[in-house]
């Protein structure tokens, strides 16, 4: 019986010496990194609208145009209209393999500093999913 306890209590350790690893990696692993430093460049209403939507809106530099970057690396441009909907959707990303919270920090100042020579480089595509045929939508 003794030795039973010792195990456990050894296993338990092991547990929440384990958990407190996976949380620090969590907390301070590349991808949290990338996205504190996407964080500290999005101004407070665009930190705020993250948080919420998972999203930030940014003001094209020549066009004036309103652009919303999803959490993503591909195809998570979206133009948007006057009342918030999708209009066209951008995929440009950076020429080296990064993480989203980089990614998106790229797109955000290349589209507010140099908009145009963005934009001739992107890729256009629809934001809307085609619709499904009626009977793929209908519940079984």
């Amino acid at each position: 019986m003794f030795l039973s306890r010792r195990r456990d209590a050894g296993s338990a350790r092991f547990r929440a010496l384990r958990e407190l690893y996976r949380s620090f990696i969590e907390q301070n692993g590349p991808d949290a990194r990338a996205l504190r430093l996407l964080r500290e460049w999005l101004s407070p209403e665009q930190r705020a609208q993250f948080d919420a939507d998972g999203y930030f809106e940014v003001i094209g530099s020549h066009t004036g145009r309103r652009y919303r970057i999803h959490h993503g690396t591909v195809g998570n441009v979206l133009e948007v209209d006057e009342k918030g909907q999708p209009k066209i959707g951008w995929c440009f990303v950076p020429e080296r393999t990064m993480l989203a919270g980089d990614v998106m920090l790229a797109q955000k100042i290349a589209l507010e500093t140099d908009e145009a020579a963005v934009l001739a480089l992107a890729h256009r595509f629809s934001p809307r999913l085609p619709s499904l045929p009626r009977v793929v939508r209908r519940a079984y």
